[in-house]
């Protein structure tokens, strides 16, 4: 029982998709490391330097993932209650949001044209009493 996962089942897709998330990370990471240590010059082939500790970096991140996703007690209590907390989340329908989708968009539009029609106002203006010039 000691090398069970902590509160097994609980939390799942919780804990899955935090592996997923990190895990690309990871590997984003270690493509990264990849292709700046094989610039490197060293006494040996560098694609055994960039190799060795992209590895290293992958297995070390691999690990401390699997700490905190399956044996860390405060995080994995953490990762349970938010799943529990996302099931009691009230989703908006495809009706609502695509009412407010048009809302900030009519809002954003609406706000843009009073900022133009000031931004004229003012402008013909101060070319009008000549604070500004506007010859280009």
């Amino acid at each position: 029982m000691a090398s069970a996962i902590r509160k097994f089942g609980q939390g799942y897709w919780t804990r899955v998709m935090s592996i997923v998330g990190f895990g690309l990370v990871a590997v984003l990471g270690a493509i990264w490391l990849w292709r700046m240590l094989d610039t490197v010059s060293v006494g040996f082939p560098s694609i055994y330097l960039a190799s060795g500790v992209s590895m290293l970096f992958l297995a070390l991140v691999g690990a401390a993932l699997w700490w905190f996703v399956g044996w860390n007690a405060r995080s994995v209590d953490f990762l349970v209650a938010t799943e529990g907390e996302m099931k009691k989340v009230n989703w908006s329908t495809k009706h609502e949001l695509v009412g407010s989708t048009v809302v900030v968009i009519a809002v954003v539009f609406i706000i843009s044209l009073f900022c133009w029609l000031f931004d004229f106002i003012f402008s013909t203006l101060f070319v009008w009493m000549k604070v500004l010039d506007m010859r280009s």
